[in-house]
């Protein structure tokens, strides 16, 4: 017999936003974007609720959420003060549940399934606790559902957000997604949703009354799995741990820039911010990517693998070669990016790296205790 699942869904509420008005309360209740600069440069990385009202949203342009909303607060971003927010907060859930999956720096899947006799098998009191839990010890709103699969769940936390609670007892899925609009349904987005309502589906009580075969004819494979969590299904793993598949760090310049000189000097800081994430994780990386954005927004990316490195110099020099093959116009530039992927911790890998730790990693891991100790300006290995 198959045991029911519980699965909840944990969605920090405008989690950058939220974590900037910690330090600063001023922006409470004011229309607040993380991301970009005041003079409208860049792109919105979190929008708080107040500035949702004017329409402004995540990926956005700056200079277009600054036209729809004049008033608008635009805080530059701390990523690395996000990150640490994440990673405790994921440590803390872990004390209500073994299974716990990070679906992204600011929502969690737990499986709760299994625990029930441990919270007096009253799990929506549970998910209160957890609600308060983040409130009191971290000082974040978020929202929470609870389900039978993460699908439901996570539909069931679009639809209380901000800082609700809603679950969807077994057995009621059909009726609790009846009524929603199609687009409830993760992967109906714009494209998909015109389409089904082109054909005459409305709200998901219509997907549920259509046959499987009409839709698989419709949309293909995508229909299966619109039918299925139309009748209230949807994946039961929860995938107890989390890999990060990237670390990168980009600037919008307040100008363009033209100088190469200036432009490589920039790269090294970007270079040095991100191996410092990467260290502090005591992991190495064997691929960079650089980006880069002209004035016309004409954007190119150049990326190169190589034995496994958390070492500036060596990175930056990559970088270098990088930027200087694919700067190929005359144009200035408005923006560049530097992101490292495919990671090895050689703790897990011990035959992958032979001898013992060498006198350089050792001075990397000096200067690292130093930054972190004194700050991110105290020290630098320096571009070669």
């Amino acid at each position: 017999m198959t045991r029911t699942r519980n699965i909840a869904h944990l969605d920090l509420d405008c989690f950058y936003v939220s974590v900037e008005r910690i330090s600063n309360p001023s922006l409470i209740g004011r229309p607040v974007v993380v991301g970009g600069t005041a003079t409208g440069r860049g792109v919105v990385a979190s929008a708080s609720y107040e500035a949702r009202k004017f329409g402004v949203r995540s990926a956005m342009p700056a200079g277009q959420a600054l036209r729809l909303c004049p008033q608008l607060i635009v805080v530059g971003g701390s990523y690395h003060k996000y990150s640490e927010i994440s990673d405790a907060l994921f440590e803390r859930m872990l004390d209500f549940t073994p299974l716990v999956e990070r679906a992204s720096i600011d929502e969690m899947y737990l499986d709760l399934t299994g625990t029930e006799a441990l919270y007096n098998n009253d799990l929506p009191a549970l998910i209160r606790t957890l609600q308060e839990a983040v409130r009191s010890e971290f000082s974040l709103p978020c929202t929470i559902g609870l389900a039978s699969n993460k699908t439901i769940a996570k539909i069931a936390t679009d639809q209380v957000k901000p800082a609700g609670l809603c679950v969807v007892p077994h057995g009621t899925e059909k009726a609790f997604l009846g009524p929603l609009a199609i687009e409830v349904i993760p992967g109906v987005g714009k494209k998909t949703g015109a389409f089904l309502r082109e054909k005459g589906f409305r709200t998901v009580a219509d997907l549920q009354d259509s046959s499987p075969e009409r839709l698989t004819k419709l949309l293909g494979k995508h229909g299966v799995w619109l039918h299925h969590v139309a009748q209230g299904g949807g994946s039961e793993t929860v995938h107890n741990h989390y890999v990060r598949k990237s670390i990168g760090k980009e600037e919008t310049f307040s100008h363009d820039i033209q100088d190469k000189g200036e432009l490589e000097k920039l790269l090294f800081g970007l270079t040095e911010d991100v191996c410092a994430r990467l260290r502090r994780k005591h992991w190495k990386t064997r691929t960079v990517t650089l980006k880069l954005r002209y004035s016309d927004f004409k954007t190119i990316t150049r990326s190169e693998t190589f034995s496994p490195t958390n070492d500036d110099p060596v990175i930056f020099r990559i970088v270098r070669d990088l930027f200087r093959e694919g700067y190929t116009r005359k144009s200035p530039i408005r923006l560049l990016g530097v992101q490292l992927s495919h990671f090895v911790d050689p703790r897990d890998t011990p035959g992958l790296f032979d001898g013992e730790p060498t006198k350089r990693d050792d001075i990397l891991d000096a200067v690292q205790k130093l930054r972190e100790k004194f700050g991110e300006e105290v020290i630098h290995v320096g571009s070669e």
